[in-house]
């Protein structure tokens, strides 16, 4: 793949779904970071599971995931991110040509060689246009940045494509403990806020069962978590739920609100996270 090494992919969405100063962002982060704290466990989780609406919405839930990154932020070096296509249709796959992706706290290279492994899989394309305004993305660097030291990213946009499809593209970059994958979603959308509580109670037992068939109208991200949910069961992982909520019980009303959920998988869950 010719990658385009002269070109960063700037913030799309910095100041509108989290703050754009390099100075408030890490201290917001690093507060919410602080209320998730968990044990130092011995091994990093393989695969997050954690939403990307505003921060205002769903930032508290998805620190609950990226708290337990901390004690790991030397050992993980590079992270896969899989979030939906929410501006561009995506057939498959899309990974763009840019050599970093940049935010408020500054710039993340990708990763070359990880790319050029997916180079020649009929269902991955590159399209810089599909990850130009995506913020499923997004929302995950500055949680990543803050909690990791060095890492580079495999950013991929995931549209139209089978769980089979998506597994694969995850056994190409899966890698030993030094590789993290990000799962980027929501759950259930504009429903009231008992209805998405009875409807994401039920999403979560499909996905703590690693069953890959869950629809859009349960996870805005359904594609790239079945694929998780493939490759996951396919590896023995074991999912642990961290926490769940929605809009209304943040920065919402509950009249019509989004789901949200934080999920680790664990190659073997340490004994420490079965004890509250």
């Amino acid at each position: 793949m010719q990658i385009n090494t002269s070109n960063h992919r700037p913030p799309a969405v910095a100041g509108q779904f989290y703050s754009a100063s390099p100075e408030a962002l890490p201290e917001q982060l690093a507060r919410w970071l602080k209320a998730s704290v968990s044990p130092e466990l011995p091994v990093p989780p393989k695969i997050l599971l954690v939403p990307h609406a505003g921060y205002i919405y769903s930032g508290a839930m998805a620190a609950k995931g990226y708290a337990l990154l901390n004690p790991h932020r030397a050992r993980i070096r590079r992270v896969v991110v899989l979030g939906p296509a929410h501006r561009v249709a995506v057939n498959g796959l899309a990974m763009p040509s840019v050599a970093a992706f940049d935010t408020p706290m500054g710039a993340i290279p990708l990763d070359r060689e990880a790319l050029d492994l997916l180079a020649d899989m009929p269902q991955v394309v590159v399209s810089d246009e599909a990850h130009a305004f995506e913020h499923a993305l997004e929302v995950q660097l500055p949680f990543l940045q803050q909690v990791l030291n060095r890492f580079t990213l495999v950013p991929l946009v995931v549209g139209r494509a089978s769980p089979a499809a998506v597994a694969e593209v995850l056994e190409r970059l899966w890698g030993g403990d030094e590789t993290l994958i990000v799962i980027s979603s929501d759950l259930s959308h504009f429903l009231s806020y008992e209805q998405a509580r009875a409807k994401d109670s039920q999403t979560l037992l499909r996905i703590l069962a690693l069953a890959p068939n869950l629809g859009y109208d349960e996870a805005c991200g359904a594609a790239a978590v079945n694929g998780a949910l493939k490759a996951a069961a396919a590896h023995g992982l074991s999912p642990q739920l961290l926490g769940a909520c929605s809009s209304g019980d943040t920065a919402g009303d509950h009249a019509r609100v989004v789901g949200y959920a934080s999920l680790a998988f664990w190659a073997k869950i340490p004994e420490e996270c079965t004890h509250e």
